[in-house]
Formats: C-alpha cells, sequence, structure tokens
C-alpha cells in the first residue's frame, strides 16, 4: 500500500519476474543476447539510483526481489509471469517453477501463472493441466515471439492456439497475458504484433486478454482493437519507465489509452526486475498530464490513479481488497463487472 496526502492505493504489480540470467545458465549466444537486451531496458529508462550492475541484473536473490517490491516497493500483490525460452537458456529463463517456489516461500504475497505454447502439441495441453494442478493457476502468460527449433513464433489466431485457449476456460484460466511489445533480441518484432488479439477476444469472450506493454510501438493498433472487444485490457509493462526519461511521451500512452478504453481496463506492471516499483509508484501519483494535453486527455485523478496501481488487476484476478482502499463504486458493489469502453465504433 502506497500513501501520500492522505491518500492511500491498493497496488497490484501485475508483471514481475524471478529470471535466471546467470551466465552458467545461457544455452547460447541468444541467452547472452536476451539478458544483455533486458539490461539496456533497464539501464537507459531508469534513474541512475535504481541501475544495478549487469552482473546483479542477471542474478538477483529471491531476497532482492521481496524487498524491492514489498519492503520497499509498496506492493500488495505481485504476479509473476513466466518466460521460458528454453531454446536459449539450459533450465529455462523465468519458469512457472521457479516462480512457483518463490510464491510458496512467501504465502499471501505473489500469484503463480503458467504458461503454454501451441506447437507443444498433446504433450502441451498435459503440461498446463500439471501446473494448473500443482499452483491453481488464474492466468497464463503467452510469448508469441519466442523460437522453438526451427520455427520464429506463432500467432492466437493459429488453429493450433485455440484447444489451449479452450483448455483455459475449461480450467477455469481466465486471464490471457500476452506479451504485445517492444522486440527483444533476437526475437521477431512482427510475432509480437498485435493484430492476432482481436480474433481470440472475439472468438473467445470469457477470457480476459491482458495485452502487456500496451502493444508498443504499435499503440494505435492496440486501442483500436481493445475499443472493439471489452475483454481486452492494458498491461502498461514498459511503458511506466517513460515515466521518468520522457514524460510527455508517457502522458501521451496514458492519454490514449483513457480515452480509448477507459480508466476500468488498465493495468499497472514494473516489469520487476527491469524496473522497480518504488520509483514508477511514486512518480505515477506523483504525475499530472500536462496543462496543454489535458482538453484532449484530461486529468489523472486519485480514484483514477487507483484503478490503474491495483483495483483492476484486483477485480481481474478476484483479490479481497481492504475496504479503507477501495473507491466508492467498487465498496457499493465489489462484483460489479467492468463497464464498456468510452469510445464506441460503430
Amino acid at each position: 500500500m502506497y500513501e501520500k496526502n492522505g491518500e492511500k492505493y491498493y497496488v497490484v504489480d501485475s508483471h514481475v519476474h524471478f529470471w535466471n540470467g546467470r551466465p552458467e545458465n545461457n544455452r547460447n549466444r541468444y541467452g547472452e543476447g536476451f539478458t544483455a537486451c533486458f539490461y539496456d531496458y533497464h539501464r537507459n529508462l531508469s534513474p541512475e539510483e535504481y541501475v544495478w550492475t549487469p552482473e546483479k541484473f542477471g542474478a538477483y536473490s529471491e531476497a532482492d526481489l521481496v524487498h524491492d517490491l514489498f519492503e520497499i516497493g509498496y506492493v500488495d500483490k505481485a504476479i509473476f509471469q513466466p518466460t521460458y525460452l528454453t531454446d536459449f537458456y539450459v533450465d529455462g529463463f523465468n519458469t512457472t517453477e521457479r516462480d512457483g517456489a518463490v510464491a510458496e516461500n512467501n504465502p499471501g504475497k505473489f500469484i503463480t501463472n503458467g504458461a503454454w505454447d501451441p506447437r507443444d502439441g498433446e504433450e502441451g495441453l498435459e503440461k498446463l493441466e500439471e501446473l494448473h494442478a500443482r499452483w491453481n493457476l488464474q492466468g497464463v502468460k503467452l510469448y508469441t515471439a519466442e523460437w522453438k527449433g526451427d520455427s520464429k513464433g506463432w500467432k492466437l489466431s493459429d488453429p493450433s492456439a485455440e484447444p489451449y485457449l479452450r483448455k483455459c476456460i475449461e480450467l477455469g484460466i481466465k486471464n490471457i497475458h500476452v506479451h504485445k511489445g517492444p522486440t527483444i533480441y533476437p526475437l521477431n518484432r512482427d510475432a509480437f504484433d498485435v493484430q492476432d488479439i482481436d480474433y481470440a477476444a472475439s472468438i473467445f469472450p470469457e477470457l480476459n486478454f491482458i495485452v502487456e506493454h500496451v502493444g508498443l510501438p504499435r499503440l494505435e493498433d492496440f486501442c483500436w482493437i481493445a475499443t472493439q472487444e471489452p475483454n481486452v485490457y492494458g498491461g502498461l509493462a514498459v511503458a511506466m519507465p517513460f515515466i521518468h526519461s520522457r514524460p510527455r511521451y508517457f502522458a501521451q500512452i496514458i492519454g490514449e489509452l483513457l480515452y480509448w478504453i477507459g480508466e476500468d481496463r488498465i493495468t499497472f506492471a514494473s516489469d520487476y526486475a527491469i524496473w522497480q516499483p518504488k520509483w514508477l509508484i511514486e512518480k505515477f501519483v506523483d504525475f499530472q498530464i500536462p496543462e496543454d494535453m489535458q482538453s484532449e486527455y484530461g486529468v489523472l485523478t486519485p480514484d483514477v490513479k487507483r484503478k490503474i496501481l491495483g483495483l483492476n488487476a484486483a477485480r481481474l484476478y478476484g483479490l479481497d481488497v481492504p475496504a479503507e482502499l477501495r473507491i466508492a463504486e467498487d465498496t457499493e458493489d465489489s462484483d460489479k463487472p467492468v463497464g464498456a469502453s468510452p469510445v464506441q465504433v460503430a
């Protein structure tokens, strides 16, 4: 929980990792390059006092994670989003199993999400059932640009993805987080395109599709899709750190999201350990859309910030938010469904 000027904010960090980027875990030069690309984002977009050494970045500890999120980072609940990348890393980069062990060591602090890849066929469906039985999955993280042998990616519109999406419905896994953002070496930029979200969200209205990184650099495409599909949400990982390095660009991003999809479908994410929630949350609570942009984008009120920082993700995951940290509409009806987009395209 974060408090400033008498305002209290319940915080859900909806995109965190506990990765293994140690040199000995690299399967090939691509593993080394992937971790280095993450580090470049970390170094270039963080305040100087929050920049780690490359050595710590690849091998931060469970104690570092807990300290940075919960002891100084104001986070009430964090959601692990796995990224396996077993073609690049011997033991995988950031796996459900690795994340789940940390969650079990720290009861009540984390939600452990799973992952799947339709190229794994029937074996992959069985693996998804095993992960669900072990960690009671409420969500999965999908990485459509992940390499697998000769394949350099896949799409949610591929026929092979449909059995997995139906399996999620069967198992009660409602939250489908999909990386649709900036490319990461050596992955294919086109494999992160947002177009397949439109297809999947239309076919599977029972599922929530949280587009991580809000489609950047394809924000406009994402907004048009999300406007038409009420089960599409925008995750702010990668967008958030621009609040420091390019605040007017961040104002444009958040302003476009508020205009097109509204305050109920945007979720805060630090993308830890690329960035730390402490400075992101502090700067976001202090942030306001510049006056010369407000006629087009409006303003960020404390209630809008409450929704983005935690209440929207809490609703997606059925979290019990203390009454004093809710806003009036949630206190009146905590089961109220998220409303339709403020912009409707006929």
